[in-house]
């Protein structure tokens, strides 16, 4: 202590405590003076620590240390927002927030919230539910929180660090074969028939077939223009929006064997108005997924699928015929409305005669695998033509 007396300070300032101690203060860049979080057992150790805090203001290192005292919560809610997502990602983003992440940081402050807590809040997640792409999912979404406030400044760094908790490693989905899609469609009936095929080889998202309009369809060339989605939600309103991205906007060349089931449905089951849904239940109201799903459950069982066939993995039969059938892999992301920041470029050169060469050959390969069902002995259905012998009259 001898030694610092003749030494004038030229940053903060030490006192001496009652106790004994010593407690340091500084200025920040604002102005205001700040208190060390500790006290300390000598002047020589208070005046290390200013010392360390001159130079991170220097350095332009320096965080108000009250700005991480802001609640998770009510930061998370508020990011929610501002980020006027989607409405079934905003309905994803919150149901995360509501299950997996607050009941471990919701009442914490963004400060408090460190990288052994994270990882304690991830080992528990992945003990308690078993749900790992569930959990990775939760894990994108705080991390994501978590690095707006370290830009905000209000957090050093994202605490966030765990390598490939963010990776999701779903299983491989089933594909139906393209008899098994022609039983799918015969099971689930008139109405709904031309729904599976658009699903299999548009192939359209249910969301995007939620909001087809009569207008949107096309007889030359034989397709559908995709403008618009209808998510429903959780709690069974639909909400009209924008496509999942702007690749979802795009004219889907059908397939000609398609041509007398789409000719059928407008004549029989869509709204008869111009701007009227291509599809609506028995009782003249949009479908809903409540009602259809009983319906696909019970069709699903009729062919023999596996009890986890969703109606989206449709899709994956449209992609396996359509890259069976020649298409690029350009070809086939367009048809699917697909895109991301590396695909746009890629993706974007695939015109609308190479689309209609697509289709032919996705009309092709239906054709011939159905062929070869036909002559290996396939039998109808009793009550109502199969796909099989609609496709001997197209």
């Amino acid at each position: 202590m001898a030694n610092n007396k003749g030494k004038r300070r030229t940053f903060g300032a030490v006192r001496k405590l009652p106790s004994g101690r010593f407690q340091a203060r500084y200025p920040g860049p604002d102005g205001v003076m700040r208190p060390a979080p500790d006290t300390f057992d000598s002047v020589r150790a208070a005046d290390a620590w200013l010392a360390e805090k001159q130079t991170e203001i220097r350095r332009g290192d320096w965080r108000d240390p009250d700005a991480g005292a802001v609640n998770f919560r009510e930061y998370a809610l508020r990011w929610v927002k501002e980020r006027r997502l989607a409405a079934t990602t905003e309905e994803l983003y919150r149901r995360l927030l509501r299950l997996h992440i607050f009941p471990m940081f919701g009442e914490a402050d963004l400060d408090e919230i460190t990288p052994p807590r994270v990882r304690t809040w991830r080992s528990e997640r992945l003990d308690t539910t078993g749900a790992d792409t569930t959990v990775a999912k939760a894990y994108r979404l705080l991390k994501a929180i978590m690095e707006t406030a370290a830009e905000d400044e209000l957090i050093r760094r994202n605490p966030c660090r765990i390598r490939g908790a963010g990776k999701e490693s779903a299983d491989e989905r089933p594909t139906a074969t393209i008899v098994q899609v022609d039983e799918l469609a015969d099971a689930m009936g008139l109405r709904w028939r031309l729904m599976v095929y658009i699903g299999a080889y548009g192939p359209a998202r249910p969301e995007e077939q939620a909001e087809l309009r009569r207008q949107d369809v096309s007889l030359e060339p034989l397709g559908l223009w995709v403008r618009r989605a209808a998510p429903e939600l959780t709690n069974g309103r639909r909400v009209v929006g924008d496509t999942k991205s702007d690749a979802g906007k795009r004219f889907i060349v059908l397939p000609e064997f398609m041509r007398k089931d789409v000719e059928r449905h407008l004549a029989w089951f869509a709204e008869k108005e111009p701007n009227g849904l291509l599809f609506v239940g028995e009782k003249g109201a949009p479908f809903r997924r409540s009602s259809f799903g009983r319906k696909w459950r019970r069709a699903r069982t009729q062919v023999g699928m596996p009890d986890g066939f969703r109606f989206y993995d449709l899709r994956h039969t449209g992609h396996s015929v359509t890259t069976q059938s020649g298409a690029t892999l350009k070809d086939t992301m367009v048809r699917a409305g697909q895109s991301s920041e590396r695909a746009a470029m890629m993706y974007q050169h695939s015109t609308m005669e190479r689309q209609r060469e697509v289709a032919q050959g996705i009309d092709s390969r239906v054709r011939a695998e159905r062929q070869k069902a036909l002559e290996a002995g396939t039998e109808a259905a009793d009550d109502e033509p199969s796909g099989t012998d609609l496709a001997r009259d197209a």
